[in-house]
């Protein structure tokens, strides 16, 4: 019974971390092609739940009128931050130079944008149902089940989270939290899974090692934390990339990467970071069994194909096609690394604690 109940876990929670990987590619299209504010409104969209088609379905005055909602609500929300102490967060709302510019309607960027709120409320459904599906492992392993309600309570602060990108017009910090908050739900995700199936399937695929491994976890953590700094860059230049093609008006977009600026300099200059480190990791993981050998695999090809996107942006005018695979490569990797991480840091359990020293892994292989 318990089996039954960890395989419909763990197709639920799995399926569930694929929906939020396929967002961040529909968000990364979204930026890509300029449509994150193909609605001006959140949640409905120019004030109705289906999104109009044509300009004539809108008041002549739809940028004033939207322009003033935003405004308004950016007041409440600067007179709060103020109130919890983030003086410098809430004049930056108002600072920044989009704040007060209305993008004109555009059906094909409005729906866009559409489908991808359509997809992060579907993904809303999916994490509540992996709450659901957690209920029985309440009491027999109780993080299990909290991870599930903390990445549901999680994804409902996302939705706020987006409602204020759209507000503060794509406010550069705004982004970026969005971008992190996504990560750390699929990670909580994964942790999720892969902690039920050490109880619920004991399959033994990792070799225990007699020395400890805390030099290993610890290049573990270090290259997690770097795939994450270099996401975050990749927000930075992704913001710079919009203010050089806006100030070029859309044209000469050969000519947009040398315009980027130190951002891009230094988000090129980090890559050389992640590559050493993750080549690290697939050294020291290869020798630790099955499971551990095909999340290095799983680097080596995701690194690849990672590098082999940058060169296309950095060399190819910034091709709108490459931009979120570019992204959604970066965020698959940081989940191998997370997973390779949870898995090395079991190598050391006591069995005097009442788990192996040798721990049950097939989790997403």
């Amino acid at each position: 019974m318990q089996n039954v109940a960890y395989r419909r876990f763990r197709f639920v929670g799995l399926l569930t971390v694929v929906a939020i990987y396929l967002l961040i590619l529909v968000g990364g299209i979204v930026r890509s092609t300029g449509s994150g504010m193909g609605c001006p409104d959140w949640p409905k969209c120019f004030g109705t739940w289906v999104p109009p088609t044509n300009i004539s379905q809108l008041p002549a005055n739809y940028k004033e009128v939207y322009t003033a909602q935003r405004v308004a609500k950016n007041q409440k929300l600067a007179l709060t931050l103020q109130r919890l102490g983030f003086a410098q967060v809430a004049g930056s709302i108002f600072a920044h130079p989009t704040q007060y510019i209305e993008t004109d309607f555009n059906p094909v960027k409005t729906w866009i944008e559409y489908v991808n709120r359509l997809l992060g409320a579907l993904i809303g459904v999916f994490v509540f149902l992996t709450v659901v599906f957690a209920w029985s492992y309440r009491r027999r392993n109780p993080p299990v089940f909290w991870l599930t309600v903390g990445a549901w309570l999680l994804t409902g602060v996302q939705g706020w989270l987006g409602s204020l990108v759209v507000s503060t017009n794509l406010l550069p910090v705004m982004v970026t939290v969005h971008m992190g908050l996504a990560l750390l739900i699929v990670a909580m995700l994964l942790y999720a899974v892969d902690r039920a199936q050490m109880q619920d399937k004991p399959s033994v695929d990792i070799r225990p090692q007699t020395a400890s491994n805390s030099g290993l976890q610890a290049v573990l953590w270090v290259g997690l934390l770097v795939t994450f700094g270099q996401i975050v860059l990749g927000t930075q230049v992704r913001e710079r990339v919009d203010i050089v093609s806006a100030a070029a008006n859309y044209a000469n977009r050969a000519g947009w990467v040398a315009q980027l600026g130190i951002s891009f300099t230094v988000h090129r200059a980090f890559s050389a970071a992640v590559v050493v480190l993750v080549l690290y990791m697939v050294y020291e993981l290869w020798s630790l069994g099955p499971y551990l050998r095909r999340l290095a695999q799983g680097m080596v090809a995701l690194l690849l194909l990672e590098l082999l996107a940058g060169l296309v942006l950095a060399y190819g005018a910034l091709s709108p096609a490459v931009q979120p695979v570019h992204l959604t490569l970066a965020t698959v990797l940081f989940g191998l690394q997370f997973l390779g991480l949870l898995a090395v840091g079991r190598l050391d359990v006591k069995p005097e604690i009442g788990v192996s020293t040798r721990p049950a892994h097939e989790v997403v292989a």
